[in-house]
């Protein structure tokens, strides 16, 4: 980050006050959505084929499959893995149209439906009872803007899956706060691009602030923005979804995120 500093850097900051899920969206298509895959430091082949392998070990064998939901889905890694599996249709949903045209432009000719929505509103493209498993990974459903919006989700997930069908929860545990210089987190980095996440924890939320310094022409330019992200207990979730009648197969830690998978 020194020769970062040793420059003269521009400032490009992104502002909204508005619901956390638009703000989310904002943040999205105005800063992330153009470093999002470069982010992981993998190509997107590779990554679909470690997310193939993630729901596998959650669980989710090859074969003949009805459909999947991917809410959340951005540039399709766990959407083509779903498909991979054997799914005869995914339905892929995001608010971000630049994912989703990334999405397009990967999936090639398999069944699956990119779609322009928002996430709490998944029950508009499956009828009920006709979902065999519907999946919420990488963080995304600490993207919503409060526990009741949880709850609606997960009320919705009931009554669009099948019999026996399953839904994959996959979240950062922000209940447990970092503290001092743990707060810093360095993304990802090469000689043109560095990103680093700075978290902010307050009472029910996290403030996520993103930094990314961007090599041009005239030397290093600083692009900016904040939004927040909820903290959700796992056990409060799981305990959320036996209330509404899912038997949790899975609450634990799951590398860097906890994973809850319920059946109905």
């Amino acid at each position: 980050m020194n020769a970062v500093a040793g420059q003269s850097s521009a400032e490009i900051d992104v502002l909204y006050v508005d619901t956390m899920t638009n703000a989310i969206s904002r943040h999205y298509d105005t800063l992330l959505a153009e470093h999002y895959t470069w982010m992981f430091g993998m190509p997107f082949r590779s990554k679909v084929e470690e997310q193939r392998g993630l729901l596998e070990t959650l669980g989710m064998r090859p074969g003949k499959h009805g459909t999947a939901l991917d809410l959340g889905c951005g540039p399709g890694f766990q959407s083509i893995a779903l498909a991979n599996l054997g799914f005869e249709k995914v339905v892929a949903i995001d608010t971000s149209r630049a994912l989703l045209d990334e999405l397009n432009s990967q999936k090639g000719n398999l069944p699956i439906e990119a779609t322009l929505a928002d996430l709490r509103d998944f029950d508009r493209f499956a009828v009920p009872g006709s979902a065999a498993a519907i999946v919420c990974m990488g963080d995304t459903l600490t993207h919503l803007d409060n526990m009741q919006d949880v709850a609606g989700v997960f009320k919705k997930a009931r009554d669009v899956l099948q019999p026996s069908g399953v839904l994959v929860l996959t979240f950062r545990d922000l209940s447990i706060e970092l503290t001092g210089l743990d707060r810093f987190l360095p993304v990802h980095a090469d000689n043109d691009r560095i990103v680093t996440c700075m978290l902010e924890y307050r009472s029910d939320i996290v403030v996520v602030n993103d930094l990314i310094h961007v090599r041009e022409s005239g030397g290093w330019t600083l692009r900016k923005s904040s939004y927040q992200k909820l903290r959700l207990p796992p056990d409060t979730l799981s305990d959320e979804l036996t209330r509404l009648g899912f038997t949790v197969r899975t609450n634990e830690p799951f590398g860097r995120m906890h994973a809850l998978i319920a059946e109905k």
